[in-house]
């Protein structure tokens, strides 16, 4: 049980970069601020921490680097910090200058319980503007020994290129760079990336100027993208010497170009962030990247000279659950500017891609279904800013509802309010008589009077709805747009062939449904439509999610209207689970174990996670049972008995860095594969959490 509930058990490591205060050149109290920082870092379950960039001197000494006084202290400080820190289960990197070989250098120690592992050496000094290094170091390119002696320990591997490697926690192999190292036009840290480091930690000290810290920021971001990587970065805070600079304490830690966290800059106390590290989605990144071994490929002759050092740490074995990092919706990004951007984006390349297909055959009409339902009604709209795009009238969309034995009234109103707000070409065909024909062609019992409500009562009225739709399309030269989405796909939740998997363009095809959720609700605050259209989109989107194919039977309270007698949610799951489930599986190819963990710290409150614009998702939460339960739900249907109907799906647009289902763009499967060995992982996850 508290195995599971355990981050360092799915793929993850907790880290810390550190800004202590220092005095300039007060060796023994630098020391002192470290160790302090070193066991905050413990206590919060951190095992890997780093520090500024010569932080046991301090970094602005200039010529005091000279003083073989200061040097010394340096070496005892060491000794003190080994002394003191040998009980921490903590990694922790200082910086620190060492006279080896008759030249000073730029160091980065590695310490670990009372052990020197090895010492990384800065390889590019700054010489220019307010930077005077190469007046008191040496480059790594200079140095003569790759061994060196210290504090009583012998053969400490000493250089540029050196990958720490912690054999009990998979993927975790770091590497360290020291300030000016990042701003070259290939940092070391690029080779040693390619040749297997997933972390780096960059020891800077980078002095505080406007604009600055922007800068640094798309450094380290474009950096761990590029190498598909953690980056931490740390810079020197209180107490250097603001003789002729001052210092901004800049702390920040990416993971493969997203910020985890950062610190606050300028603050007169000493400060540490954490993040928790996904080193399971960097391999993965790295195993789909082909370029990204290519590239390694490229370099080898450089990348065989790493020197890899192994060691074993103890990992914190505590109940220990994941920050706030993961969203509650991976397909939708959690920043609010950068969501509007995302729908704006998102609704584009929708509307883009049926313009492009319009365009490319020659024809100008569209024929589609609207039910009143959230799919439909996005296929809509986004169907609508495609006509507007080609300069076509909104007449030129037939658009059809089509109710059947179980539409609500609800539905079937807002859909023809919907049509008519839009000024499109409304239209309506009742399909009971047609279903009832066919119910007698093949001897269905329902056609006799009994209320047999089978797979073949709800597939008849899927197929006549489309099959209508494919001969108006015939009759009024029109293309079929179909509106399924992401998520239906993933779970299987369409009708085969004749029902609601096919169309000639399927806009909605790379679009989950939390998603077009929101990109409704997004089309109405940016006002994309006129107030009326706003208003009956906020009605959809009240809605109870149904197929509306099985007649309902009990009164809606204080109206004269029957509920579904179908909930898809009740049925396969809630959306915001499967698209959870959805993205982490096919974008990263993760353990169900993993998945329900992950789920599990995002989902466990539902005071967490809220975002005031999506007032619908707002209160939800799910205990670990649930999250079980839904999950296996999901691998059985993903993984055994849908994907026949993804390996012939209808062209449509990708849209999002989740990717999509289609065998022409993201994902290939066999049709008949099994599902055995992710239900088996499934089960090793908890039925319920003891511990609360």
């Amino acid at each position: 049980m508290k195995k599971f509930f355990n981050l360092y058990n799915h793929g993850f490591v907790k880290v810390a970069v550190c800004i202590p205060e220092v005095r300039v050149a007060d060796t023994t109290f630098n020391a002192a601020s470290t160790i302090t920082l070193a066991k905050k870092a413990v206590e919060n379950n951190a095992v890997f921490a780093i520090f500024p960039e010569l932080g046991i001197s301090a970094y602005s000494n200039e010529d005091l680097f000279h003083q073989s006084a200061l040097l010394q202290s340096v070496l005892e400080s060491c000794e003190y910090i080994i002394n003191a820190t040998k009980d921490l289960n903590l990694i922790l990197v200082v910086g620190a200058p060492l006279e080896v070989d008759s030249r000073l250098f730029n160091c980065g120690i590695v310490f670990y319980q009372g052990k020197i592992l090895g010492i990384a050496v800065k390889s590019y000094l700054p010489n220019y503007r307010e930077f005077y290094e190469s007046r008191q170091f040496s480059p790594a390119e200079e140095a003569l020994s790759e061994t060196i002696d210290l504090c009583g320990q012998e053969n400490i591997p000493f250089g540029a290129n050196i990958i720490f490697c912690v054999k009990n926690i998979k993927h975790f192999k770091f590497f360290i760079e020291i300030c000016e190292d990042l701003w070259v036009p290939i940092p070391p840290s690029s080779f040693a990336a390619m040749g297997g480091a997933t972390v780096t930690g960059n020891l800077s000290a980078s002095n505080a100027a406007i604009g600055k810290s922007e800068y640094r920021h798309s450094l380290a971001s474009n950096q761990s993208a590029r190498c598909v990587s953690a980056y931490l970065y740390t810079a020197a805070g209180p107490g250097e010497s603001t003789t002729d600079l001052a210092w901004d304490g800049h702390a920040m830690i990416y993971e493969n170009g997203n910020l985890l966290t950062e610190s606050e800059r300028f603050s007169r106390n000493p400060q540490i962030i954490y993040a928790d590290l996904d080193l399971d989605r960097l391999a993965q990144d790295r195993m789909r990247l082909t370029s990204f071994g290519k590239s390694a490929g490229t370099h080898r002759d450089r990348l065989v000279r790493f020197r890899k050092i192994f060691f074993s740490i103890k990992i914190p074995d505590n109940r220990l659950l994941l920050t706030e990092k993961y969203p509650r919706f991976p397909y939708i990004p959690a920043d609010p500017a950068r969501r509007d951007l995302h729908c704006y984006e998102a609704y584009n390349i929708q509307a883009q891609g049926l313009a492009k297909r319009l365009k490319s055959s020659g024809i100008k009409n569209v024929v589609i279904g609207i039910s009143g339902g959230l799919d439909s009604t996005h296929a809509l709209i986004v169907t609508t800013r495609a006509i507007d795009l080609l300069k076509l009238t909104r007449s030129n969309i037939k658009a059809y509802t089509m109710p059947g034995f179980a539409t609500t009234n609800k539905t079937h109103i807002n859909a023809i309010r919907l049509m008519r707000a839009l000024g499109v070409e409304t239209n309506e065909i009742d399909i009971k008589a047609g279903c009832m024909q066919m119910f007698r062609d093949i001897g269905h019992p329902y056609a006799e009077g009994k209320q047999l409500y089978d797979i073949t009562f709800e597939n008849v009225q899927a197929g006549e709805r489309t099959s209508r739709l494919f001969r108006i399309a015939n009759m009024r030269n029109g293309l079929v747009v179909g509106t399924g989405d992401l998520s239906e796909l993933a779970l299987g939740w369409c009708t085969y062939g004749v029902g609601d998997h096919m169309s000639h363009y399927n806009v909605n095809a790379g679009v989950p449904k939390t998603l077009i959720q929101y990109l409704i609700r997004w089309t109405v605050r940016s006002g994309q439509f006129s107030r009326e259209v706003s208003d009956i989109l906020l009605d959809i989107l009240e809605t109870e999610i149904s197929p509306e194919l099985i007649p309902g039977s009990e009164l809606i309270s204080g109206k004269d209207e029957k509920q579904p007698a179908q909930k898809t949610e009740i049925k396969i799951g809630p959306y915001e689970l499967q698209d959870f489930n959805n993205f982490y599986i096919t974008r990263f190819g993760y353990l169900p174990t993993k998945i329900a963990f992950m789920e599990y710290c995002a989902w466990r409150d539902k005071k967490k996670g809220i975002w005031p614009d999506i007032p619908e998702q707002r209160q939800n939460e799910y205990t670990i049972g649930e999250i079980k339960n839904w999950l296996k739900v999901y691998l059985f249907r993903f993984f055994k008995t849908s994907q026949f109907k993804r390996s012939c799906m209808p062209n449509g647009p990708r849209v999002g860095a989740g990717g999509s289902l289609s065998p022409r763009s993201d994902y290939r499967a066999p049709s008949d594969s099994e599902a055995i060995v992710w239900l088996k992982n499934a089960e090793k996850i908890p039925d319920k959490d003891d511990f609360l």
